[in-house]
Formats: structure tokens, sequence, C-alpha cells
């Protein structure tokens, strides 16, 4: 099979701690049989600047906590046949969506980090992405097509999906997932 015939497959980590990504990986052996039935075309995993055009599956972690991610999101959504929300922060903002219960939540969270604890540069350095007013999990911002919760989701899990897709079915969720 040529990289021409092997479903593009990509994978984006937002706001969140990277659990879904090391699920993804622990997929061990699966992942030798993955490869041979898909190309990764972007990932954290990878050494690629910019969202290709025409993917076929994009997993994405994290929720959409600063304007970088959410022009990212916008993008491989626009860019990508199937949206898979991947572990618990994209699927409901979780741990990451804490700060929502904040009044003014984006200022009040860079204040603390970045100028509360700093007597060298009071000011927020310009290479930090604009927060969001409030973290969103994926769906409040594009449409989602499939919903893998779990935090973080099993490596099984993740195998069944990707391969149920793979084979043109849609994957059967009751029963096989739970939050946290």
């Amino acid at each position: 099979m040529t990289a021409a015939e092997k479903t593009k497959v990509a994978t984006i980590w937002l706001s969140g701690c990277s659990g879904c990504h090391m699920s993804f990986l622990d997929q061990d052996e699966l992942l030798v049989a993955l490869a041979k039935r898909i190309q990764l075309v972007y990932s954290p995993i990878v050494d690629v600047k910019v969202f290709p055009e025409n993917v076929d599956v994009t997993l994405i972690e994290g929720a959409v906590a600063n304007e970088e991610q959410l022009e990212l999101l916008k993008e491989a959504r626009a860019r990508t046949k199937v949206l898979i929300s991947l572990g618990d922060c994209a699927v409901t903002g979780n741990v990451t969506a804490l700060r929502n219960a904040w009044a003014d939540s984006d200022k009040a969270v860079l204040e603390r980090a970045f100028i509360d604890h700093t007597d060298v540069n009071p000011e927020i350095p310009s290479e930090v992405p604009k927060l969001l007013r409030k973290v969103h999990p994926l769906h409040e911002v594009v449409k989602v097509d499939f919903f893998i919760p779990g935090c973080p989701p099993s490596a099984g899990l993740i195998n069944y999906v990707l391969t149920e897709l793979l084979a043109g079915r849609t994957p059967n969720m009751e029963g096989r997932s739970k939050y946290g």
C-alpha cells in the first residue's frame, strides 16, 4: 500500500496534559498494524508545521483555551473529513475549564502567572497566545463527528474507534467508554 492509498490521520494537542497522546502511543504493537493503514500527516509527535489539506481523520486532545488553538481547531475542521474529540478535556473542558469559574478568567490567569510572580518582567510576554475569555470543549466551537471520553481514554478504545472508521463502520461507543 502506497502513502497515497493510506488514510491520512492527524492528531492535535490543545490545552491538556498530553495523556491522550500517551494513550495513543500506548497501543503498542497495534500501532504497527495501524501504521500499515494510515499516514500520520500532522501531530506533536511528527515534525510538520502546517496543518495539511484533505485529512481523513483528526483526533484532537485538550480544550480550546487561547486564540492560537481556536484558529488551529477551525483550520483542522475545515481540512478534515472526520474530527474526533479525544479525551475529557476535548469533550467537556475538564480541568482546563476550571478557570471558567472566575470572572475575567483570561486576565486573572495571566496576571497570576506573569505579574504576581515576577520581579524581573511585569509584562506578559508577547509570545504567549492571547487567552480566550472562557475555555471551550471542541463541540462548542466546531462540529465534532465522534467523542472518545476518558481521562485519558484507553489505548484499546482509541484503536477500536480508528479501526472501525478505517473499515468504513461507525464505532458503537455504547458501554465502551466512561468519563474520568
